[in-house]
């Protein structure tokens, strides 16, 4: 797969494949690494948002040869990640798991959807999406409905991850999912609604040198939906950018890195690691010049037992230049705490 990766790294982007759907919602076990990513903001009809959650999963190969001959060999690895923001209480919840891929436990599917890691699932349907999950002193299960086509990002679903062509990733997402859940809370059963956002994204050369990310993910309240994403060297300097735009009714737009500027405003440093995350931004890119706020500081996700990883992910509020508040979604941020240690 690693020539495979430098072959494709040789030919200009437009001639590389595009996504192939439905096969392309299912898991790709040849790359390097795997993941699907959820999260979503939630509150009673007709209220605002009081919770937002994050569900992911993560696969890569495990140490066991792939002809092993055991059918409980570690050939593959899957990882998952669940994180529940109070945002009345401004607390956040969070656990992990790390198992090896077992029949019947923990899986991904080839040509669609499915991916099981003991209780915790996600699988898609012909019209939506159902994930089941639960945490410390919660459960959810969500109903996500899928009424617009995927929005491929980068170039046909082709993602720049770096000044160095080789880097990139295969990368789509659904924005704007309307979303239906029950959950119980602290032993009280809640029937909730919201929007959330699925990222799904493979790769075998994502990050190179990349030191860490900023990501984020943000549904507009007009319909929209806005990505923007920067890679840091380790000297803190900017590698790569870039992002997409999807507006109702037109094409969508993928940004070149020189249309987007991200830059922290305020920082908030963890008592628990010592990590100093950036947790306001100001925006800048051809959706206009934004602002970008957590909704609460303490957010961060110490992931150290499956990933290795400690991460900042949590819900934030996006407003235009003026402080009115146009959007909300998720913030991402990596490499604040050690390097990224998955790819």
């Amino acid at each position: 797969m690693k020539r495979r990766a430098l072959l494709l790294a040789a030919l200009p982007l437009q001639a590389r494949a595009a996504l192939n759907f439905p096969a392309d919602f299912g898991a790709h076990p040849g790359q390097g690494i795997e993941w699907w990513y959820l999260t979503g903001l939630l509150g009673e009809a007709g209220g605002p948002p009081r919770l937002g959650y994050q569900l992911t999963f993560f696969s890569l190969p495990g140490p066991a040869a792939k002809d092993h001959p055991s059918p409980l060999a570690a050939k593959q690895l899957l990882l998952g990640h669940v994180a529940l923001s109070d945002l009345g209480a401004k607390k956040q919840r969070h656990t992990q798991r790390l198992l090896r891929a077992l029949p019947g436990v923990a899986h991904t599917q080839v040509g669609d959807c499915d991916v099981k890691l003991r209780d915790w699932t996600l699988k898609r349907t012909a019209d939506d999406y159902r994930a089941i999950f639960n945490g410390p002193g919660f459960a959810l299960q969500l109903q996500l409905a899928t009424p617009a086509p995927p929005l491929q990002q980068g170039d046909g679903g082709l993602s720049r991850k770096g000044s160095n062509p080789k880097q990139f990733s295969h990368y789509y997402s659904r924005p704007q999912l309307a979303t239906q859940a029950v959950m119980t809370l602290d032993g009280r059963a809640l029937q909730l609604t919201g929007r959330s956002w699925l990222d799904h994204e493979w790769s075998d050369n994502y990050l190179g040198d990349t030191a860490g990310w900023d990501w984020l993910g943000i549904n507009l309240d007009d319909g929209r939906a806005l990505t923007l994403f920067q890679l840091r060297r380790a000297d803190g300097s900017r590698d790569w950018a870039g992002g997409s735009l999807r507006t109702p009714g037109q094409p969508d737009r993928s940004f070149g890195a020189d249309e987007v500027e991200m830059t922290p405003t305020r920082h908030w440093t963890s008592p628990a690691t010592g990590g100093r995350w950036p947790v306001e931004w100001r925006l800048k890119c051809p959706a206009g010049e934004l602002r970008l706020a957590a909704a609460f500081d303490e957010q961060e996700v110490d992931a150290r037992r499956s990933s290795g990883l400690v991460y900042w992910e949590g819900v934030a509020w996006l407003q235009d230049a003026g402080g009115r508040q146009i959007g909300a979604g998720y913030l991402e941020l990596t490499g604040y705490v050690g390097r990224p240690p998955l790819v």
